[in-house]
């Protein structure tokens, strides 16, 4: 089995979330013989562990942030 397409590291959560939407319309049209279909699922699959580690480290980070430095915002009332 050739491996059609190159997995590579997203430059970004936005850039892996974009090519995983284009995946998805993809997949979806019905235009892909088989083996396309599965190389896209796979890239897909990776795609979709890729956003979830980003989004679990910034949801850790978040946590971190607000164990330690953020307060509650109180919206100033006393504006004349």
């Amino acid at each position: 089995m050739a491996k059609a397409q190159k997995s590579e590291t997203p430059v970004s959560f936005e850039a892996a979330l974009a090519e995983l939407e284009t995946l998805v319309a993809t997949m979806e049209s019905g235009d892909l013989s088989l083996e396309q279909s599965l190389t896209s699922y796979q890239r897909g699959a990776e795609l979709l562990k890729y956003c979830q580690t980003q989004l679990a480290d910034a949801q850790e980070r978040v946590r971190i942030l607000e164990a330690g430095e953020l307060k509650p915002y109180v919206e100033n009332q006393d504006r004349s």
